[in-house]
């Protein structure tokens, strides 16, 4: 039995996406559990709209986190293969069968990622995807950690995997992803298991989502190594390097152009992939797409660069559990 979850709050403008197609699955999910953590507006109406669709229950949890919502719905499930997803996405019509065709073959897997899509609508959003999310060409199946919008695994494996971490906000994905591997081995990689979503939409909502995930990496005490550089980068080494084209001579300004390769070669690499899913993409858009590129990179690190910090002293002041 499969069990479909996913947790919601105030989805209405984008939960249509998301339940039609979870109805057009090729592999119809056996039990779909929804929890929504207290929406304002119609998502719960809309949800419910649906049960002549699907093996539809709507669990409504006033204030829980998306953890919390998770757990809820994998405890209430009755399949013993979960598979997990998000609002605001829309599915590939294969996706279900796709995603949990491993696990049905493999009796000894315990857990299988599936693949994420950008849906740009606009050249903001293209410049975005391709700024932010890499192509499915630069993953490497053995490493590869799903997100949740896009995965599955057995009850058991989250049992003994302790569920998502309730004490964290975001990304409490990532942290189940690790415990996941520690307890019941590694994923399988099924690239064909798609959904498709829309990136930010504006500088203001993906300054606020890579705050957010920054503080989640430093309640959870993620990638020290990589917000170090990032300090170093900003803080340190393009300081010295304008300080010494001030003061000694303009050609060490110069040595900002090979850290601007590095900074912006793969962006600039999808940028092509991410227009060619707008329909109409003319001259000015790839202008406008190039020059957005930098801009959302460098509101990105000033994001992470505030929201680490914060998410750190919450972790000295409230001591949350060891997750390693």
């Amino acid at each position: 039995m499969i069990t479909v979850i996913a947790t919601v709050l105030n989805e209405g403008e984008s939960i249509h996406r998301l339940m039609r197609s979870l109805a057009a699955q090729t592999r119809p999910p056996d039990e779909v559990v929804i929890v929504d953590g207290g929406s304002r507006d119609q998502t719960a109406a809309i949800i419910t709209s649906y049960a002549d669709r699907l093996p539809l229950r709507l669990l409504v949890e006033p204030g829980c986190n998306i953890s919390a919502g998770r757990n809820r719905a994998i405890a209430a499930a009755r399949g013993d293969i979960i598979a997990a997803t998000d609002a605001g996405v829309e599915l590939h019509p294969d996706w279900l069968e796709q995603l949990t065709r491993p696990l049905l073959d493999n009796p000894a897997l315990n857990a299988v990622g599936g693949w994420f899509d950008a849906d740009p609508r606009t050249v903001f959003e293209a410049a975005m995807g391709a700024t932010v999310l890499p192509l499915l060409d630069e993953i490497n199946p053995a490493t590869f950690l799903p997100s949740s919008r896009s995965v599955a695994f057995r009850k058991s494996a989250w049992a003994a995997a302790g569920g998502y971490p309730e004490w964290l906000d975001y990304c409490e994905d990532l942290i189940f992803d690790f415990r996941l591997q520690a307890v019941a081995g590694g994923f399988a990689f099924a690239p064909n298991a798609r959904v498709d979503f829309r990136p930010r939409g504006s500088l203001r909502a993906f300054f606020n989502q890579y705050y957010r995930y920054a503080r989640g990496d430093g309640k959870a005490d993620l990638w020290r190594k990589r917000h170090a550089i990032r300090y170093a980068t900003y803080l340190l080494a393009a300081p010295l390097i304008a300080l010494a084209g001030l003061k000694r001579h303009r050609l060490f300004w110069l040595l900002f152009l090979p850290g601007a390769y590095i900074y912006l070669r793969q962006p600039y690499r999808r940028l092509p992939v991410m227009l060619r899913r707008l329909p109409h993409a003319g001259a000015l858009d790839w202008l406008r797409a190039l020059a957005l590129v930098p801009v959302i990179r460098v509101v990105g690190d000033v994001a992470k660069m505030l929201g680490y910090p914060v998410g750190w002293l919450w972790r000295l002041k409230h001591r949350p559990p060891a997750w390693k």
